[in-house]
């Protein structure tokens, strides 16, 4: 039997913790029976569960139960009814930022919950600032984002007052490597701009919504106006061929992404794809090799133990400075600290899975395979012999035209590639099926600037690793299309509307 917030009758919530500290609990407290639709808690129409299991100790930590296709038409059922008879599209933005301010409010005292959460989910490292922390900074600047929705355009006969209205039912599918930022990223532009969402959270990360949808049901939000079913891959493409759903906002691996891309496309579904990457920093031949080393590092491996789309994984070095940059990269990667994701000390943590460090593996002996070198790592930690880690890998002696460099490995593996001049390292850099993110790195900003404006990607961080939450994040070719963050973020599930009128007398 459940409680009314879904945890299972073992326990009650997890302790709230201040982030970057493990709060005292059990597994029992991290059990949910329950599904989160029309406003309340449900019991779920199968009986069966997903099992959340610990990166770092190879234990199950708890579980929620595994949504059904009925599960899921229940709750596109409950968040189109909540759109279309509902009071929260009908709200003025103001009201309905009221209200998310309120579950923010309630939601910021458990940011060390969040933060807990993700790591205990898929191996985060806790420092230096928890993944639950920035979720919650994000959900503070989207609330004081300033959003015109309407403007008046005068003609000469007429004028016209063109909105941004609710696209209607928006299907969100989050991924696991940043669930409590996704979620956020996602779900809050679309409640805010008066959508209704069902949400569906991967099978590896399904505990972080259960925090947002206790935070915004007690703050006020109306009945429907935000589901949660966890699911696998399979019952989440119910999400995507339901009619009644009008747009779907996905992060995740291209392939899945064409298959989406796909699906919608036969209804005309509006949909916004962030996808995989393969991002190149181009490091000049006027740099200070120990001052943008720690940047490289910053931007590739150390990013969620490289566990992320945006991560830096092609590094390209001049050719005539080759040895000097390798030699400062890899004692550098030496110096990493692998292991305990929650040890204050550690920057390269457990890979989310042991299907993921198999992935990881198999690139690392492909990458041998095609005559590339294993500078750095290459292998598992012999001091770590439970979780699934993988040693920070620097790969030297690297064709562009070779897998480790076309393809996402999604691990703490970089691919040193030398050039020969700019005109060279903007060529092998836009080389790739991929164009979400990129770097330039050099002494002259003039030059570094030049060189980024060739490169095909969404975002290029000229001597930093990128834009902030007031920047649209994106991608070109195979990352997708859409943006996020940023104004425009929210524009993603609007519609646009003219009202046209004629002018008087």
């Amino acid at each position: 039997m459940a409680g009314a917030d879904g945890t299972a009758a073992a326990g009650t919530r997890p302790g709230m913790a201040a982030a970057g500290h493990r709060p005292a609990t059990t597994t029992a407290l991290l059990v949910r029976d329950r599904l989160f639709i029309g406003g309340d808690w449900v019991a779920p129409a199968g009986d069966g569960t997903i099992t959340v299991v610990s990166p770092s100790t190879e234990q199950p930590v708890g579980g929620v139960p595994d949504a059904t296709p009925a599960d899921i038409d229940r709750a596109v059922a409950s968040a189109r009814a909540a759109f279309d008879e509902g009071p929260w599209p009908q709200m003025a933005v103001e009201e309905r930022r009221a209200v998310l301010r309120a579950g923010l409010d309630r939601l910021r005292v458990r940011a060390g919950d969040l933060d807990w959460l993700t790591t205990t989910q898929m191996g985060a490292p806790m420092h230096p600032v928890g993944q639950g922390t920035v979720a919650v900074s994000l959900f503070d600047y989207f609330l004081g984002v300033d959003l015109p929705l309407s403007e008046t355009r005068r003609g000469d006969a007429s004028f016209g007052v063109v909105c941004h209205e609710p696209v209607g039912v928006a299907g969100i599918i989050v991924p696991w490597n940043a669930p409590s930022i996704e979620v956020v990223m996602k779900v809050v532009p679309a409640l805010l701009v008066g959508c209704t969402v069902v949400l569906k959270p991967a099978p590896e990360t399904p505990l972080d919504p259960y925090l947002f949808a206790e935070a915004l049901h007690d703050a006020g939000l109306p009945p429907g106006a935000l589901n949660v079913v966890a699911a696998d891959r399979e019952v989440g493409e119910e999400l995507v061929r339901d009619p009644r759903v009008d747009r779907i906002g996905f992060t995740g691996s291209t392939a899945a992404g064409k298959r989406i891309a796909g699906i919608c496309a036969e209804q005309v579904k509006r949909v916004g794809l962030e996808l995989g990457g393969k991002s190149a920093v181009v490091v000049l031949d006027d740099v200070d090799a120990d001052q943008v080393v720690p940047t490289i590092l910053a931007g590739g491996m150390l990013v969620n133990s490289g566990q992320a789309c945006s991560a830096w994984t092609r590094i390209l070095v001049p050719r005539s400075r080759h040895e000097e940059l390798v030699d400062a990269l890899c004692d550098a990667v030496a110096d990493v600290a692998v292991g305990d994701p929650f040890d204050p000390a550690t920057r390269v943590g457990p890979l989310a899975s042991a299907r993921q460090r198999d992935r990881v593996e198999g690139y690392v002996a492909v990458g041998r395979a095609e005559g590339a070198t294993v500078a750095m790592g290459g292998g598992r930690p012999t001091d770590l012999p439970v979780g699934w880690y993988v040693e920070p890998t620097v790969f030297v002696d690297v064709d562009n035209r070779m897998r480790i460099a076309q393809e996402e490995i999604f691990g703490p593996v970089v691919a040193v590639i030398d050039y020969d001049g700019d005109d060279d390292a903007v060529r092998i850099a836009n080389d790739s099926v991929y164009g979400l993110h990129g770097g330039v790195l050099g002494a002259d900003a003039d030059r570094a600037h030049a060189i980024a404006r060739r490169l095909r990607a969404g975002t290029v961080g000229v001597n930093c690793l990128g834009g902030d939450f007031s920047c649209p994040l994106g991608g070109f070719k195979q990352s997708g299309f859409g943006r996020e963050l940023g104004p425009e973020g929210f524009y993603e599930y609007t519609e646009i509307k003219t009202y046209a009128f004629p002018n008087a007398g």
